[in-house]
């Protein structure tokens, strides 16, 4: 007799605790640990004939998980992860974001998830506030920022094709059309480009700055300025944490009735930070702009918040249109969130987010930011009464970069791995100039400078 093709579905009260157990247990670490990158052939190994015809008892396959695989992932919440942007989820996050996970939840339309979209717009209004767009501001979540400018600045491109037709200019996929841009623009950005036919339209920086006097001026030598459709400011640099001249850029959008996306990416949380919320200023003039909350905002991978000034414009580009979807478009409260970015399917991610939020209260979150801003001026004090280091740039944000005198690149990599092997931290070199250095990213509010001071003495 043939095994019942529903016994996956079942219930199994077992699984259950076995699962949960695992989890109460992971929830509770303290701190959580950093772990070790893994070894392909041992891993190949110890996975070798996991996926056959008749499946495996699940304590088995967990503890395989727990002693092998998950002790190969560098884990980005812990307080001792210092490189690239970490992640620090808050236990309220993580927990929700099982609720979500088990309840399986298609976040694609209101019709499917009107609950679910109603708790992800709070969460975008409060975001939008704090950028001080307007009322009509709205959008979505996406897995992550190059998500979000590749929605975004689809949008802003498709916006100025119909533009140019109205004014009975060329407008077709022939048109060489451009988007200015600094050097210091993510890479997501420069690869969103590539992908919808544009191209960069390059402005020198000024002190690793992208000022609007400097778009002002590159406008005004170029030939065809009428060609370049849009601009994109940044929210906080990944490698520096600079916030761009966004009032300055605003201007000159307006001025040139240019779309202004601002990529906030790493660095927007900051605008819940009254000790940097002025840097910021500029950007209630964005046409859009994307926040990672999986990054500063403390809600676990991978969620990112795409918002509009015109939430229309957004919708008239990517609505799709199929037979099966005109159930979806009808009038009322309707919000469907995969009209706003180039999605359908997807979960509603920003749940974990307002749970948390709601959870905590906004003024936890300001704290928590507050303590990795100050944890990076405080790290900056120590470096420059170093003598053998030095700091490169005051930081703005909660990045600092700094060097080590007399150290290789060779120097640097040594040091990094050694730093891991013996469980200190996990900081990268990156580069600065063609120079290979050194880089903190504080985001856990879990990081100590007993720890920064640790891993500082390592380098002496």
């Amino acid at each position: 007799m043939s095994a019942a093709p529903d016994r996956m579905h079942r219930p199994d009260s077992d699984l259950v605790d076995l699962v949960f157990d695992y989890m109460r247990e992971r929830l509770q670490y303290d701190p959580v640990p950093l772990d070790h990158p893994g070894d392909g052939e041992h891993l190949r190994a110890q996975l070798s004939g996991l996926l056959n015809q008749d499946g495996n008892n699940p304590a088995d396959v967990l503890k395989l998980y727990d002693h092998e695989l998950s002790r190969a992932v560098i884990s980005a919440d812990s307080p001792r992860y210092l490189s690239f942007i970490p992640c620090a989820p808050t236990k309220a996050a993580l927990l929700f974001d099982m609720v979500v996970s088990c309840a399986s939840l298609q976040g694609i339309s209101w019709l499917e998830a009107a609950g679910a979209i109603a708790a992800e717009n709070q969460v975008l209004r409060l975001i939008a506030d704090r950028a001080g767009m307007p009322a009509s501001a709205g959008g979505t979540f996406v897995s992550g920022g190059s998500a979000g400018n590749l929605s975004a600045l689809v949008v802003a491109r498709d916006t100025a094709r119909r533009k140019l037709a109205e004014q009975g200019r060329p407008s077709g996929p022939e048109v060489r059309l451009r988007i200015a841009v600094a050097d210091q623009v993510h890479s997501s950005v420069k690869n969103t480009f590539n992908i919808i036919g544009v191209e960069a339209f390059k402005v020198p920086t000024v002190d690793r700055r992208f000022t609007g006097e400097a778009l002002r001026a590159a406008l005004a030598a170029d030939p065809n300025p009428e060609t370049v459709i849009a601009v994109v400011g940044t929210g906080g640099t990944t490698n520096e944490g600079i916030v761009d001249d966004l009032q300055g850029l605003s201007e000159v959008a307006r001025e040139r009735g240019l779309w202004f996306h601002v990529d906030g990416a790493y660095g927007g949380a900051g605008l819940f930070a009254p000790s940097v919320r002025e840097r910021y200023n500029g950007i209630e003039h964005a046409d859009s702009f994307v926040v990672d909350p999986h990054k500063w905002l403390f809600a676990p991978f991978d969620c990112a918040a795409l918002i509009y000034r015109n939430p229309q414009l957004a919708r008239a580009v990517h609505t799709q249109d199929a037979s099966y979807l005109d159930v979806l478009h009808t009038e009322g409260d309707e919000w469907n969130p995969t009209d706003y970015a180039y999605h359908l399917t997807r979960r509603a991610r920003g749940l974990p987010l307002w749970f948390s939020l709601a959870v905590h209260g906004v003024q936890a979150y300001t704290d928590a930011i507050e303590a990795g801003l100050t944890l990076a001026r405080d790290t900056a004090q120590l470096i420059r009464d170093s003598e053998h280091l030095e700091l490169l740039f005051d930081p703005q944000l909660s990045a600092v970069c700094f060097k080590r005198n007399g150290w290789t690149n060779d120097d640097y990599y040594r040091w990094s791995q050694q730093l891991l092997a013996d469980q200190i931290g996990f900081v990268t070199p990156t580069g600065w100039d063609g120079e290979t250095v050194a880089r903190f990213a504080f985001l856990h509010p879990g990081t100590t400078m007993e720890m920064v001071k640790e891993i500082l003495d390592t380098m002496e």
